[in-house]
């Protein structure tokens, strides 16, 4: 008996040795102050910066994220209902960040930030895996050039400011000049390659927006079949500022899962991102940044606020094909203010990206759609984001475009003009009128060569400007029918060498019996 009160008294002294009293006050804390999206919790001294949190409310658990380390306290911001947020509501460290589910069945749904469906459907199924939203961009040793070229079936892109498959053009004008319009032809566009190895996933994220726009963007892919291989995310203008600032990482991580689907043997795809737009992500950011206390810069935007969009754009790349050879190829979008591209959040953003695409009121009104300002629109890849035949065709395009918009303003003066100034007005308002391209109406890559080729060959040159989109018509119908053969070889080089006299002969035998429509001449 004396043996066992002696087993147990060391039992239970080992125990008293072993017991600790100290508060574990780095997995638990309180809420002191809440507003606007943002808490500030005393007693989470070991929370880690982008740590995610959970809030034990009266109506369930609320997730939120350390923004600020304070001396005291932690700075938080809440995603969903943050009206449920109380203060003296406990919150619960978890010691990992802020994840998003990603996988094949997210294609075709309409989701939030955090991966929740909002189409009314059924509950999304991707067998558990998620993605970090926030995570480093590939370094330099897991890329490799942009040479593949993203086909956006717009003439005017195409030719002259080509989109490569993991590129970042940034589209930027003012409201209501067709930014969106540009990047949902985009979208459109991919629906020939999906179902081959070449297909893109599309991915297009709306942030600030109207719920009634980002609906009538929905029901158009839907009508055009572009949603079997699209994401939807929404961060609304009616939604809290945390989750528009977390709507683009939210995006790009699920773009992200297919990119790197070649490291884990499968095939790997191509994504194509959109972020329409990330000036309003900089405003939700600002408004949480000074609700957070941090002190305000230029225009009243936080410091690090162009750290926002490069940590963002960053990760669009073309990986190596050691790393499967995948590729994400963002599109941001960015609202100008009367034209002002030299404003700050316009002017970070093209620091970041590798051209832009710009489009122009005055254009717009004038019936250019798109209103593409082809002066301080560029492409930094270039010809490499082009097919052979392309290049061929379009090379001068841009310059002669630019060229032509000055001999317009000059010969708006009423001054007599020389015969070769009268033939490249003539030649250049031809251009410009087949370059216009009404919306949901993409051009495949060849039809655009044999319309650019024929237009700077001159057989436009004559033609009424009523006229131009009727031969055009007509001309790619000639093409895919009885001069089919042609069209296959140029589709199988993608390239005009040795083919010149070919195309040459068969547009001016097409044009000899082309009977223009009735009031065109």
């Amino acid at each position: 008996m004396k043996i066992k009160t002696d087993e147990i008294t060391s039992i239970i002294k080992q125990e008293i040795e072993q017991f600790s009293t100290e508060l574990e006050i780095s997995e638990v804390g309180r809420v002191v102050e809440v507003g606007d999206g943002i808490a500030r919790i005393y007693g989470l001294s070991r929370a880690m910066a982008g740590e995610l949190l959970e809030f034990d409310t009266a109506e369930g658990a609320v997730m939120g994220q350390v923004m600020n380390l304070e001396l005291d306290t932690v700075g938080a911001v809440i995603y969903g209902n943050f009206l449920a947020v109380r203060e003296g509501d406990t919150v619960k460290s978890t010691n990992r960040l802020l994840e998003v589910p990603v996988g094949e069945g997210m294609l075709g749904r309409v989701v939030d930030p955090l991966g929740r469906a909002m189409d009314g459907g059924p509950p999304i199924d991707t067998g558990g895996v998620t993605r970090k939203l926030d995570i480093v961009a590939p370094g330099i040793a897991y890329r490799q050039p942009v040479k593949e070229p993203l086909q956006t079936g717009i003439k005017a892109i195409d030719s002259m400011i080509p989109i490569g498959r993991g590129q970042r053009e940034l589209i930027i004008g003012d409201r209501k000049t067709g930014k969106t319009a540009v990047a949902v032809d985009a979208i459109i566009n991919q629906r020939g390659w999906w179902g081959t190895p070449d297909a893109v996933v599309c991915i297009y994220v709306a942030i600030g927006q109207k719920a009634s726009t980002v609906a009538g963007v929905v029901e158009t892919l839907k009508a055009h079949g572009a949603m079997d291989y699209t994401i939807v995310v929404i961060a609304g203008a009616a939604d809290p500022a945390p989750m528009q600032y977390i709507a683009p990482y939210a995006g790009c991580a699920m773009g992200e899962h297919f990119m790197w689907q070649g490291k884990e043997g499968k095939t790997p795809k191509h994504v194509l991102c959109v972020y329409d737009d990330l000036t309003k992500q900089a405003h939700s950011y600002r408004q949480l940044s000074l609700l957070l206390r941090r002190p305000p810069g230029r225009e009243a935007y936080p410091g690090d606020v162009f750290y926002l969009h490069s940590r963002l754009l960053e990760r669009a790349t073309k990986l190596a094909d050691q790393h499967g050879g995948g590729s994400l190829t963002a599109l941001p979008i960015i609202e100008t203010q009367e034209g002002d591209v030299s404003a700050y959040i316009p002017t970070n953003v093209i620091s970041i990206t590798d051209g832009q695409i710009y489009l122009q009121p005055e254009l717009f009104a004038a019936g250019t759609r798109p209103a593409i300002n082809v002066g301080i629109s560029v492409s930094r890849v270039g010809g490499n984001a082009q097919i052979k035949a392309m290049k061929e065709v379009a090379g001068s395009l841009r310059l002669d475009l630019a060229a032509y918009r000055e001999l317009e303003a000059f010969a708006q003066l009423g001054t007599d003009l020389d015969a070769t100034s009268q033939r490249q007005l003539d030649r250049g308002g031809r251009m410009v009128q087949l370059l216009k391209q009404d919306q949901y109406i993409p051009f495949d890559a060849i039809d655009q060569c044999i319309s650019i080729f024929a237009a700077a060959n001159g057989f436009l040159d004559d033609l009424d400007l009523t006229a131009v989109h009727p031969f055009e018509r007509d001309l790619l119908e000639f093409f895919a029918g009885p001069r089919k053969d042609l069209r296959d070889k140029l589709a199988d080089t993608k390239s005009f060498k040795g083919l010149e006299e070919d195309f040459t002969a068969a547009v001016r035998d097409f044009k000899a019996n082309w009977n223009p429509p009735s009031g065109s001449a």
